[in-house]
């Protein structure tokens, strides 16, 4: 089959084909862009925190309604911790100054040289005088976990020394030291002179932000091995025994009121509530954008079936007189859907070109990964399936036209 008779019946009558290929553009340019952010999206939500087991992980936040001073404060938290111990199923328990994905914590900035202009990276700081890599079940990759000579206590109101030691996750020490050990490096909060100094003992492998940002930074955490106390509340970190989660909070939680003669405040939360929590947004713009893309599909195959309907009607006497010379049926249905085809392939050309130009701004404004090709090649290949399945049920119509019919009734 020839393609210009068919070129010259398209530019005939422009306002449809024009019609029908900016609607294939856009819808291209948005679905590509929008599964992107999706996968994103996903990806993102689905990160692991480094925590070994996070449907056996859940915290209190805990505090005495009572005026006691700082040592009673250390005293009632190893009692606290004692108590949390001692209850059945709890594998590990610690006193933490924050938790991952929770969006509430401290963040440190820290360089590998107090002499930079800048910092190199913002850390997010977890603060514990008791094993978080036992607790967490976090992996070390490199050096090891504290001494107990290294374990301090520290009256906040008192004193602002930090422990020389510190353990830090690998995305942090591949940004402050790439390709290189960090066991044994000086690692500085803040520059300039009043930077304080710290040695790198040991790496884990991944340590979630409090706050889990989008970015690298996500995983840029420091720990360190000091018991906070001389504030009001304490939060206190447990891994319970797989499956025993849900009965360990209950034990727990009767087992701490119990053991305090003032009354208390306890919230409970688990990571995974956490998780739901910080990602919830994420998840529903996934969702809000899925819906998007399958109303964009359905909004464009309508359109291609009611213009190819249309097409039919106005060429009922063409397809007669060519079935009167001997068209077959094949030869009419080849003809419409070639048609199809041209207009899609302008369609999905102009739609590369514009997805490309919308990533390229959504990257300049808003920080977004470049659209990798696959989706534009993906997304040309439904379009183009799409435009063939949507115009099959108006072409086969159209060849099953009678060539009496259609020539008596034009």
């Amino acid at each position: 089959m020839e393609i210009r008779p068919i070129l010259s019946a398209l530019l005939r009558n422009k306002t449809g084909p024009i019609l029908v290929a900016l609607q294939v553009a856009l819808s291209l340019a948005i679905l590509a862009n929008a599964l992107h952010i999706v996968e994103e999206r996903r990806a993102v939500a689905a990160r692991p925190t480094g925590l070994s087991d996070e449907a056996s992980t859940f915290y209190f936040r805990v505090r005495n309604l009572s005026s006691d001073g700082p040592e009673l404060m250390l005293a009632n938290i190893k009692r606290e911790l004692a108590v949390l111990r001692a209850v059945p199923g709890v594998a590990s328990a610690a006193k933490v100054s924050q938790m991952p994905v929770s969006r509430s914590g401290s963040t440190t900035s820290v360089t590998a040289d107090p002499r930079q202009q800048r910092e190199t990276a913002p850390a997010s700081q977890y603060v514990s005088g008791d094993s978080l890599i036992k607790t967490f079940g976090l992996k070390l990759v490199e050096g090891r976990d504290f001494l107990p000579g290294e374990i301090t206590e520290i009256n906040e109101n008192a004193s602002r020394e930090l422990p020389k030691q510190i353990i830090v996750t690998r995305a942090l020490a591949e940004k402050l030291w790439p390709g290189a050990p960090a066991v044994g490096k000086q690692l500085w909060f803040g520059i300039g002179d009043a930077a304080q100094s710290f040695e790198v003992v040991g790496v884990v492998e991944r340590l979630q932000s409090a706050h889990a940002d989008v970015g690298e930074t996500a995983e840029f955490s420091v720990i360190m091995p000091t018991t906070l106390y001389g504030q009001p509340g304490n939060l206190y970190a447990i891994r319970a025994e797989p499956g025993q989660r849900d009965r360990v909070i209950k034990e727990a939680e009767e087992a701490l009121r119990k053991s305090s003669s003032t009354p208390m405040i306890l919230r409970t939360t688990t990571v995974e509530d956490d998780r739901k929590d910080r990602y919830r947004a994420d998840v529903a713009l996934s969702w809000m954008l899925i819906v998007v893309s399958v109303l964009l599909l359905l909004v464009t195959s309508s359109g291609i079936v009611g213009m190819a309907s249309l097409w039919v009607t106005q060429r009922r006497k063409q397809i007669g007189v060519r079935r009167a010379l001997g068209a077959r049926k094949l030869d009419i249905l080849r003809y419409f859907i070639t048609e199809n085809v041209l207009i899609t392939s302008a369609g999905v050309f102009g739609g590369v070109l514009l997805g490309l130009g919308l990533n390229h701004l959504l990257v300049s404004k808003l920080e977004m990964a470049r659209l990798p090709l696959h989706y534009l090649v993906g997304g040309a290949v439904v379009f183009w399936a799409l435009g063939i399945l949507a115009a099959y049920g108006p072409a086969w119509r159209a060849a099953s036209i009678s060539p009496a019919t259609a020539t008596r009734s034009a």
